[in-house]
């Protein structure tokens, strides 16, 4: 795929199929249409030397516990073994092809595929076929059969932080060499103890997954979009903030301080949608917030390329995991937390918090439905491009949030890893 126009491209295309070498600026919209480019994804990202989240540690805490996820398309099952490790394997019988696990998580000794009965263990070893020997000394497999040389595919484990990745490749990196030493501080701020999780929820979004993806990377757009973000100045691009990228640009943290002392003439000169000052709140305990990482950083957003979000907003902490359905649809799947520590009163504020940041929350409804627009609105624009100027052309960190960098970032990464 070393090439400037992916396979299969549509031969009578109104516009030319391509992405000049090195630019970063100009993302071709075909990128978020193509089946090839999908199909090319599939092999090249989520099966290739890459990462996956899969899920928490804490979610497979003890032996016998599983839980069900996927990388890219393929379902995975993630389990805790009896000799205390964690293991992953695709969820496909290796008889007929049929899911091994139907739930979406618990605790077993084994699982047993519900077609015919074939028998694997918490590795996903294959261990027992029904009537492998036949009835009355008739049918069965044949004596060269070898239960061995059967099973499903297995993924290659790595914990950070008490997060559970998963990769298909021998040639993937170690993992915090993978995330970047910044990046991977970032997650170790948050994740810093044992984490209770306290909901899991899904949200189906009507766009291509990397346009979900671009917009967690997004800091120019926050306090633009989201109305409550900056009428209750919980996030302004004139607080003080910053963010990080990891070298490839695959990974990234953006990250912002309470500051009442900035100024937000900015926003009032331009009359920009988000200034609303006639909006007020009945009960302002959203907005009630403690600093309860000893730092002043009241919102951090963080990446890990392909599929990982870890979000802290306020005390709205979740992982959101990110999870392509088909070209124009993404499963969003978000796995609420916080700590074994956790007060009563911390408890209720996290989930007040997650209100304003949740799956279906003041802030997180408006980027599930953004995503949607774009797709929508470049239905007929396959040879058209988008501009992602802002803040330069590199992707690198600027000192400030008024910048798309962490959107090249991700685009330099996919291009080298998909070679487009």
């Amino acid at each position: 795929m070393n090439v400037n126009v992916p396979p299969g491209a549509i031969a009578n295309a109104p516009h030319p199929v391509e992405w000049p070498e090195g630019a970063l600026t100009r993302v071709p919209y075909w990128i978020y249409q193509s089946p090839e480019i999908f199909a090319a994804e599939q092999q090249r990202l989520y099966e290739g030397p890459i990462w996956n989240y899969l899920c928490l540690e804490a979610e497979v805490q003890k032996p016998g516990d599983y839980r069900v996820t996927h990388v890219g398309s393929m379902p995975v099952v993630v389990a805790r073994d009896f000799d205390d490790e964690v293991y992953a394997f695709e969820n496909r019988c290796a008889h007929r092809g049929a899911l091994i696990v139907l739930d979406g998580g618990g605790k077993a000794r084994d699982f047993t595929c519900v077609y015919h009965a074939w028998n694997y263990d918490l590795k996903g070893n294959l261990k027992a076929v029904a009537f492998e020997d036949g009835v009355n000394g008739k049918g069965g497999m044949a004596r060269t059969f070898c239960r061995s040389d059967h099973g499903p595919r297995k993924l290659r484990i790595a914990t950070f932080c008490g997060l559970v990745f998963g990769s298909l490749h021998d040639d993937v990196p170690p993992i915090e060499e993978y995330l970047g030493d910044e990046v991977a501080a970032k997650i170790a701020r948050v994740l810093h103890k044992p984490v209770v999780v306290t909901g899991r929820f899904t949200q189906v979004l009507p766009n291509n997954w990397k346009l979900y993806f671009e917009n967690v990377k997004d800091t120019y757009h926050a306090s633009l979009l989201h109305t409550f973000f900056t009428t209750f100045r919980i996030n302004r691009l004139s607080q003080r903030g910053g963010l990080v990228i990891a070298p490839n640009g695959g990974s990234h943290a953006s990250f912002s301080y309470v500051d009442k002392t900035s100024t937000d003439h900015d926003y009032s000169a331009m009359g920009i949608r988000s200034d609303k000052d006639d909006f007020a709140l009945k009960d302002t305990t959203i907005l009630d917030t403690v600093d309860e990482f000893g730092d002043g950083c009241h919102m951090q957003i963080l990446s890990v390329f392909p599929n990982f979000v870890l979000q802290q907003i306020h005390s709205a902490l979740a992982i959101r995991q990110i999870l392509p359905n088909g070209i124009g649809r993404t499963a969003l799947n978000w796995t609420t937390f916080g700590f074994s520590d956790d007060t009563p009163d911390m408890k209720r504020r996290r989930l007040v918090h997650n209100n304003l940041a949740g799956p279906a929350g003041y802030v997180s409804m408006e980027d599930g439905a953004v995503g949607g627009f774009v797709q929508r609105g470049i239905a007929t624009a396959s040879g058209e491009r988008a501009v992602l100027e802002m803040g330069g052309t590199e992707a690198v960190a600027e000192g400030t949030r008024a910048t798309e960098a962490s959107v090249r970032g991700f685009w330099k990464c996919y291009r080298a890893q998909m070679g487009i």
